[in-house]
């Protein structure tokens, strides 16, 4: 379980859970803490899973041998479903002090993991022949996203609705960035297999639109995820922190690489 979640990634879903419940005017930070922690374990969860020989077969993960890969394939079953178990134990016992707030965030985690619209329906579409490139991206990574930025609000006792359609579009634009870093970068740079999405057949946004249009989507999305961020306090740093994570995902020389490959 310890190698499934250290060293971490880019943690980019926790920073969003924290980000809103600021914005917010969070007053509960443990449970903020717990939130966060949470959507990252059931993120982590979810590689373990995605990385096994029965779907993506992954060897490496964040620069370093995936579970199954160091464990065996029974032990990395074992180890994600723990990974489950150990997000909802944490954020059960953060919500002490607000108790009334548990409910609320537990239909939105869960909402974001499981069925109908969660990762496992991202995860199952992969399974099928046919399917909506729009609707395998919202479940596959949008819809985790999408409960970081509304569980940060409800864990801070605000309406987490209006916080929805930043999290969904953040959740899709990092997804066709992904696609498109899956077609043009190696593992060095990675920390997993390259090339997994053509080898695999899966469904890509590279593959669908051709890199430069993947290009053109993600930048549309990263445009529209900016003009989603709720009237707030912190709406000018939500934009900033956008802007920085999209110039992380996809360099200016990797749209450049891009447009020359176009």
């Amino acid at each position: 379980m310890e190698h499934a979640v250290f060293p971490g990634g880019a943690r980019i879903r926790p920073k969003l859970t924290l980000a809103v419940a600021s914005a917010c005017g969070e007053d509960d930070p443990g449970l903020t803490d717990g939130v966060a922690a949470a959507i990252e374990l059931l993120h982590c969860a979810s590689l373990v899973h995605d990385d096994l020989p029965c779907f993506d077969a992954a060897e490496t993960r964040r620069g370093q041998p995936s579970v199954h890969c160091a464990f065996g394939e029974r032990l990395a079953v074992l180890a994600g479903d723990a990974l489950i178990v150990t997000a909802f134990e944490v954020l059960g016992a953060a919500a002490r002090r607000h108790p009334g707030r548990l409910p609320v965030l537990m239909r939105t985690v869960t909402q974001g993991v499981g069925m109908p619209l969660g990762i496992v329906a991202g995860q199952a579409w992969e399974c099928e022949p046919q399917l909506s490139l729009v609707d395998y991206q919202r479940a596959k990574t949008g819809a985790l996203f999408a409960a970081a930025t509304m569980a940060g609000a409800q864990a801070a006792g605000a309406d987490g609705a209006p916080w929805r359609a930043l999290g969904e579009r953040l959740g899709q634009a990092y997804q066709v960035a992904d696609d498109i870093r899956d077609v043009m970068l190696d593992a060095s740079v990675l920390g997993k297999p390259g090339g997994q999405d053509l080898a695999l057949g899966r469904p890509s946004a590279a593959g669908e639109l051709g890199l430069e249009g993947a290009l053109a989507e993600f930048q549309r999305l990263v445009q529209a995820t900016i003009l989603t961020v709720p009237v707030c306090p912190g709406a000018s740093k939500f934009s900033q922190l956008i802007r920085q994570e999209a110039q992380r995902l996809v360099p200016q020389q990797l749209a450049a690489r891009v447009a020359a490959v176009a």
